[in-house]
């Protein structure tokens, strides 16, 4: 898509602006260009801080791990000598931080087509599948979000001192639906800021196994690793705090389709929540425990319920200002085919109430 037309044009013939948007971070200075060191004092609030967990919310460094890779490459020094990630500050200390110019990046670019819903020279938002994984990882080096935004985006300017689309958020692999992602650090920053300030509008619609007594409702409840499974979250009593709200959408018998906004962002916070309440996510291989399998069901719904190999769970709404103009964006993105699907199979039950 041209980069050219107004950020409201695209919104709405991709999206929509609502008339009234969540209080916005105000728009971010584009830091991407800045080669000379800049020098910042540590305030006396910060004592005792860790260098690359204070130098990560300063503005201009996108996280933490770019300020950690920024240190290891020598580009910040502490009092003029060279620094170590996990030096603790003193008030008074300065820290001085030269953001190198981007390089290549390092992950193979893929071509492949890309539902883009947006593009332009800040960001782009994508309806991603079921099955692609957000980035690199151990055991994915290709075949990831990442790797076909490499090949799709020709006007990176860095992310993190690197040739890259920058990760604000994430979907599990298995996971559908509408992410956003950053092409350079200012872009990253402001977008960060916005889901720590959690004004950005998500909204999830989950099939699950279970049918809750009310129409909706909230789980407020903290999450962590789990104690035993490394891959997997529980909710514990000191564990980060995590809110989800909910709402049913249409009843399927046994099952329902619910329509779920998020508060706060944990890794399976939507998974483990639902679990928790008796309502786990039909197709879910880590929380849902194939409850349908212990269903009434008949035999071709029974069978066709058993090719889901994946969690009914879609990323349907996603808005947020837009870190250049302020200008607020709001995204949609209808069931994929395979969900639809299921739904389909299932609407003689929910006609038979």
């Amino acid at each position: 898509m041209s980069s050219s037309r107004s950020t409201s044009s695209e919104a709405r013939a991709h999206g929509r602006l609502p008339e009234e948007a969540p209080p916005a971070v105000p728009p971010a200075a584009d830091t991407q260009s800045a080669a000379l060191p800049q020098t910042h004092l540590v305030p006396p609030q910060a004592a005792g801080s860790r260098l690359d967990k204070w130098l990560g919310e300063l503005p201009g460094i996108a996280s933490r791990e770019m300020a950690r890779r920024l240190i290891l490459l020598g580009a910040v020094s502490l009092n003029g000598r060279p620094a170590e990630p996990a030096k603790h500050l003193r008030p008074g200390d300065a820290v001085q931080v030269r953001i190198p110019a981007p390089l290549a990046s390092a992950i193979p670019a893929e071509a492949t087509p890309l539902e883009v819903l947006y593009e332009d020279s800040a960001l782009i938002v994508l309806n991603k599948p079921a099955g692609v994984p957000m980035h690199p990882g151990p055991g994915h080096r290709r075949g990831t979000l990442v790797n076909f935004l490499l090949a799709h985006c020709r006007d990176l300017s860095g992310i993190g001192g690197e040739l890259r689309p920058g990760i604000v958020h994430r979907l599990d692999k298995d996971t559908s639906g509408i992410v956003v992602v950053a092409k350079n650090d200012a872009a990253h920053t402001h977008l960060a800021a916005q889901f720590k300030a959690h004004t950005v509008h998500r909204i999830y619609r989950a099939l699950v196994v279970g049918r809750p007594a009310r129409a909706r409702g909230t789980i407020d409840l903290p999450m962590a690793r789990h104690a035993a499974h490394r891959i997997k979250r529980a909710v514990t009593r000191d564990g980060k705090h995590a809110v989800t709200h909910w709402e049913v959408e249409r009843r399927y018998g046994p099952f329902t389709l619910l329509r779920l906004k998020l508060e706060t962002g944990r890794t399976h916070q939507i998974r483990v929540h639902l679990a928790h309440a008796d309502w786990p996510v039909l197709g879910d291989p880590l929380y849902g425990l194939a409850r349908h399998r212990g269903l009434r069901l008949e035999p071709a719904l029974l069978e066709r319920l058993e090719t889901f190999q994946r969690q009914a769970l879609h990323a349907a709404e996603l808005g947020f200002a837009h870190p250049t103009s302020g200008q607020w964006l709001q995204f949609s993105a209808p069931f994929p085919p395979d969900l639809q699907a299921i739904l389909d199979a299932l609407e003689p039950l929910a006609a038979a109430g």
